[in-house]
Order: structure tokens, then C-alpha cells, then sequence
């Protein structure tokens, strides 16, 4: 049986993990010296009690390739086939960890590590479509294929209501987002070849929901989509966008996520994105 492995950037529907059969290999969260794994020693809440309460942004970093090393010795058997989907390696050295532990692994497993190019509900969405292709009795080769062309016509779209937390991890440059806070200007983002691109800016929270809406629509039109929903601790803004891309999208599927906590300390909460690709 294939193994399909993704790190803990991207976001799974609810029950996918398991519907699905996909292994999640924890981004490390560090706080006050202390490194904590995604999902096992650190959830949600405990991620978004520490901002409320201390004011302090935990830091991340990647799975190193000994953490690789195990895990994939730890899901898998000798001479199993793991593809292995990571956060773009423009953005993360996620995806060089991987690499290497498939070197060290290299003639007792068969791991092949694939570039998302992109993150978040992306790359659940492509764990999602190799598995199905995979019980459908398609070969690997031909899973990486289409994962190719999934990441080619796939696009992923955000919106920040805050740059504080943008600013704070470098992921944006402080003097925009000083005067971003002092406007109330709210980003546009897209990610573009592997790297997040800001491609619009508007005053209000409402203007900046309704045009991610629409630079997607711009983007893909009518066609045929699998698309998802994703928010970063804002539940009722994302079901309200939710409801708006059922009616103004033609969706094949639709999946509603939160965003990665590894993520959300570079996006801050408030956060909302659209991705998809066409059916």
C-alpha cells in the first residue's frame, strides 16, 4: 500500500486524515525554548491561549531530517513507496529535510518527496486526489503526474486581518505593515510560483473578503472546480465565505478547513483563503 505523508503546513477536511489514510509528520512549534510538535503536544487552542494571554508569537521551524528518518520508518515497512507532500520549499526547508532522509532511506524505502509549490489546504487536496487515484489502481508514476498538473493550475488566494503577526515573522516587510496597521489596510495575497505575492490592498475587512471572492472567480471562471474554504480562528467569517463560493462557484467538491497553527503564526488569526483547482 502506497503511504502518503504530509507536514503539518497543510490542512485536511474534517476526518480526511483518516478517510484518507494520509500520515502527518508534525512542523516543530517552539515557545519560551521549548519545542513542541503540531498536533500532538500543541493544539489549537493552546496555540491561540498563549498569543491572547502573553502577547508572544510561538517561532517554527521544520521537521529536521532525522525526525524524517523516523517517522517514515515508523509508518512504513521496508520497501513500501511513500510520496511524501510538503510546503513549498521557497517558503519552508521542509521539503530539503525531506529529501534528505529519502537519501538516507534510499534502496530500503522508495520515498519520493513532491513540492506542493504551495501549503495549506493545497496540499490536503492533493493527499486527497493521490489517494483516491491510488485505491482506483493508478500507478505512482502516474499519480506524480497528475499531482504535477494539479500544482500547475492550482491556485490559492488569501486575505490577513492583521499584519501584526506577518510582520513579526518576517514574512513581510515592517515598514508595510506599520503602515498597513495605521491605514486598517487589509492584503490580497496569492501564491505565485512557490512564493506569496501581495496583489491587492484594501481599507476594510468586508471590501477584502469580497474581493478574494472575486480575483478568484477573475481567476477561474465557470469551469468546473474542487475547491476549499480555509480560516485561521475565525470560524464565522469563513462559513460566511463558504456560503458565497457555493452559490457564485460550479464546484465539483467543496472542503471547509482551519488553517495549520504553523501557518497561523505567520498569518495571524482572521486569516482566510481560497484554493482550488479545476476539476
Amino acid at each position: 500500500m502506497l503511504r502518503i505523508v504530509m507536514d503539518t503546513t497543510g490542512d485536511l477536511g474534517e476526518g480526511w486524515q483518516e478517510k484518507y489514510d494520509i500520515d502527518l509528520i508534525p512542523i516543530n512549534i517552539i515557545h519560551h525554548g521549548t519545542s513542541y510538535k503540531q498536533g500532538i503536544d500543541i493544539k489549537y487552542d493552546d496555540f491561540y491561549q498563549i498569543v491572547e494571554e502573553e502577547g508572544i508569537i510561538p517561532t517554527t521551524s521544520q521537521p529536521t531530517p532525522y525526525q524524517f528518518v523516523e517517522f517514515y520508518k515508523k509508518i512504513a515497512k521496508p520497501g513500501d513507496d511513500i510520496l511524501s507532500i510538503h510546503i513549498t520549499e521557497k517558503l519552508s526547508g521542509t521539503m530539503a529535510s525531506a529529501l534528505q532522509a529519502a537519501e538516507m532511506l534510499k534502496g530500503e524505502y522508495n520515498i519520493h518527496p513532491f513540492d506542493s509549490a504551495s501549503g495549506a489546504a493545497c496540499m490536503g487536496m492533493m493527499c486527497k486526489e493521490a489517494r483516491l487515484m491510488e485505491r482506483a489502481g493508478t500507478s505512482l508514476d502516474h499519480i506524480l503526474e497528475k499531482l504535477s498538473i494539479i500544482r500547475q493550475k492550482m491556485e490559492f488566494l488569501f486575505t490577513l486581518d492583521t499584519l501584526k503577526f506577518a510582520r513579526l515573522s518576517g514574512r513581510i516587510n515592517s515598514f508595510e505593515a506599520i503602515l498597513a496597521s495605521v491605514l486598517d489596510i487589509k492584503p490580497i495575497l496569492e501564491v505565485q510560483n512557490g512564493l506569496i505575492e501581495t496583489i491587492d490592498k484594501v481599507r476594510t475587512r468586508k471590501s477584502s473578503l469580497a474581493r478574494l471572492i472575486r480575483y478568484m472567480q477573475e481567476k477561474m471562471g465557470d469551469q468546473p472546480l474542487h475547491i476549499a474554504v480555509a480560516h485561521a480562528h475565525d470560524p464565522a467569517a469563513g462559513e460566511l465565505i463558504l456560503e458565497q463560493v457555493k452559490k457564485m462557484f460550479n464546484y465539483v467538491d467543496i472542503v471547509f478547513t482551519e488553517v495549520s497553527i504553523s501557518l497561523a503564526t505567520h498569518f495571524g488569526p482572521g486569516a482566510i483563503g481560497l484554493a482550488a483547482y479545476p476539476a
